[in-house]
């Protein structure tokens, strides 16, 4: 069975318009605050319309019936998707750049390179990172989450299944590592702005981001080259907040931030969140 590939067709209304393989939906971009390029009716060729309620509660509309899960292809991997009750698919296109450079960097810092992708959400990172090289640890508080990573995982056999996987809350975790004295050469997150652990403990990002960062720090040895990847979707963390407060924590280094973006059929990119990687 081929497997269709992920597009952004459009976007504009504070909407996108989705080709996820076979299927056509359309879900917010509140950041979107122009019009749309194409016309009206390739819009009204949705499958399914994902909208909000004031307290940001997803409702799916579904005009034809979708599949419980499916599978998609995007920037070379292979994916199980699905149309969550939270409005996600299953993977943030945007991340793409990032995952390219976890796959073309790694062979750069060295032998049997460590990497820690917290936050780690459906696996893509990982596996890029694994593909890339690296010897993986991938977290994640929701059981859940790390299913659907290896279920990934599996839909892609030529990538090394040198990933361990770990379900815990990411503080604590990190607080154990730094007991055990595990180093790591890259690590990656995409915390959120708000979320539980495992076991109810609550994340707070403007409380708890920098605590995390001071953990990540005494994961790191200062003989070998360390890269962190530090990606934000919340209000308020530019980037340039982000690259002050890694820099507060690690030292200066070489430090590029940029805003995550994807482009649409129609040459116009979507702004996304941002996201800052240092090196030294």
């Amino acid at each position: 069975m081929k497997i269709e590939e992920y597009k952004l067709l459009d976007s504009g209304m504070c909407r996108k318009l989705e080709q996820v393989g076979p299927f056509r939906i359309i879900r917010p971009a509140l950041n979107a605050f122009w019009q749309p390029q194409l016309p009206e009716k390739e819009w009204l060729r949705a499958d399914a319309v994902l909208t909000r309620d004031s307290r940001g509660n997803g409702h799916w509309e579904f005009k034809r019936e979708l599949p419980e899960k499916w599978q998609v292809r995007y920037a070379g991997f292979n994916l199980a998707v699905k149309a969550t009750a939270f409005g996600h698919l299953g993977f943030f296109a945007e991340q793409y750049r990032n995952w390219k450079s976890f796959e073309t960097g790694i062979a750069s810092m060295g032998k049997e390179v460590r990497a820690l992708n917290l936050f780690a959400y459906s696996g893509i990172g990982s596996m890029a990172m694994a593909r890339g090289g690296a010897m993986v640890t991938h977290l994640d508080a929701a059981r859940g989450m790390v299913e659907w990573a290896q279920e990934n995982l599996s839909l892609n056999p030529d990538i090394p299944a040198n990933i361990r996987w770990i379900v815990d809350d990411v503080t604590k975790f990190c607080q154990r590592e730094v007991r055990r004295g595990s180093k790591y050469q890259l690590i990656a997150m995409d915390p959120p702005t708000f979320g539980r652990g495992s076991k109810a403990q609550v994340w707070k990002i403007e409380d708890d981001l920098v605590n995390l960062l001071k953990l990540c720090r005494q994961m790191t040895d200062d003989n070998k080259p360390f890269r962190m990847v530090l990606s934000s979707h919340s209000p308020g963390f530019s980037v340039r907040v982000l690259s002050n407060m890694i820099e507060d924590v690690f030292g200066r280094g070489n430090t590029e931030g940029e805003e995550m973006t994807v482009m649409d059929s129609t040459g116009r990119w979507l702004p996304a969140g941002v996201t800052v990687s240092y090196s030294r």
